[in-house]
């Protein structure tokens, strides 16, 4: 059991899905097969979602890492003893609630940097309720940025085929345009190759899209693809990767999800966001709910490992008991699998 990584999983925003789904997925057998997991946030809270949805679970408290045994059937939480259940109502933004999640956060950021977990894994925060706290930041990417001190670093999406990496993410989209330059293009499309190597991709053939329709058709549509973006392209190559582009997103998103490209370098947040929430979400339109929701966000260029589900926090069913694990079980899946590859290449 001691060769096996510790993973230390964040609460979530306590309104939300975040302690659901953290608990649903501790029950999964193969999770404590290939590592030991540690839940950081207020203990109450997930006492509280144990006994309302009647997981079949135990809870236990815990001061420090060095207390935990990770016994399946009993949950560790590091706890932060910073929520009153009282208070917290589920779906509704609150300061409370945002400082919460914001403090798990940075608790887990700072045991990484310790030494004290091999890898973390986050939960659903909500950026009002965060900010409402406090705490501005324009999500988790920002905040591991901030307090581990990194200028480098992007977001990349995995599920099955897809990995998808975005040159820009929480800017709007007149300044995402801005944002396609060639020097940043070339650092997101080294992250990705190295996420793909360290995922254990073997294909790592990486389409990059344009931004205009048809990227840019010679010009016609912008001046952005031909002037930023192929540069970028021929160098790339110059530099040893295998790329394409840009290739117009329309085509490109359709070879990725055959598993054509091993990854794939979106220019904006959406372009990214779209084709790979319609892969990995599965909606039910009779239930008007969805019925598996899967996806890991990772993020690259960090001095630790950090991945996270790439969902929100889904106020409109938390509490209900019907929130999906599948996102949170490949989170922690991928941590462990990022944190054996950092460990084996030391």
């Amino acid at each position: 059991m001691n060769n096996k990584p510790v993973i230390a999983i964040t609460m979530g925003d306590p309104a939300s899905i975040g302690p659901e789904i953290a608990l649903k997925a501790l029950m999964n057998d193969s999770i404590y097969e290939r590592c030991r997991p540690l839940i950081v946030g207020d203990a109450s809270v997930f006492h509280d979602i144990r006994e309302r949805l009647n997981i079949p679970l135990k809870v236990k408290a815990i001061a420090s890492v060095s207390e935990a045994v990770f016994q399946q059937g009993t949950v560790e939480v590091l706890d932060l003893k910073n929520v009153n259940p009282e208070e917290i109502k589920f779906g509704e933004v609150s300061a409370m609630a945002g400082n919460a999640s914001f403090e798990a956060v940075k608790k887990v950021i700072e045991l990484a940097l310790a030494g004290e977990v091999d890898a973390t894994v986050t939960g659903p925060i909500n950026k009002k309720s965060i900010n409402e706290a406090g705490h501005h930041f324009a999500g988790h990417t920002e905040i591991y940025a901030h307090y581990t001190g990194t200028r480098k670093y992007a977001m990349l999406l995995v599920e099955d085929k897809m990995k998808v990496i975005h040159v820009s993410t929480h800017v709007s989209l007149r300044q995402a345009c801005d944002l396609v330059k060639k020097e940043r293009i070339l650092q997101v499309t080294e992250l990705l190759h190295n996420g793909m190597k360290q995922l254990g991709e073997a294909n790592l053939r990486i389409g990059i899209a344009g931004l205009n329709p048809h990227a840019g058709d010679s010009g016609l549509f912008g001046t952005e693809d031909d002037e930023e973006i192929l540069p970028a392209v021929l160098e790339a190559r110059e530099l040893g990767y295998e790329v394409e582009g840009p290739v117009p997103p329309d085509t490109l998103f359709a070879k990725a999800a055959t598993g054509y490209y091993g990854g794939v370098v979106a220019m904006y947040h959406d372009q990214g966001h779209i084709p790979f929430k319609l892969a990995g979400f599965k909606w039910n339109a009779e239930k008007n709910r969805m019925d598996s929701v899967k996806g890991v966000n990772i993020t690259m260029g960090l001095p630790i490992i950090r991945t996270s589900v790439d969902h929100g926090t889904a106020f409109e069913i938390a509490g209900k008991g019907i929130a999906s694990p599948d996102a949170m079980v490949l989170a922690i899946e991928s941590a462990v699998q990022l944190s054996v590859y950092k460990t084996n290449n030391a």
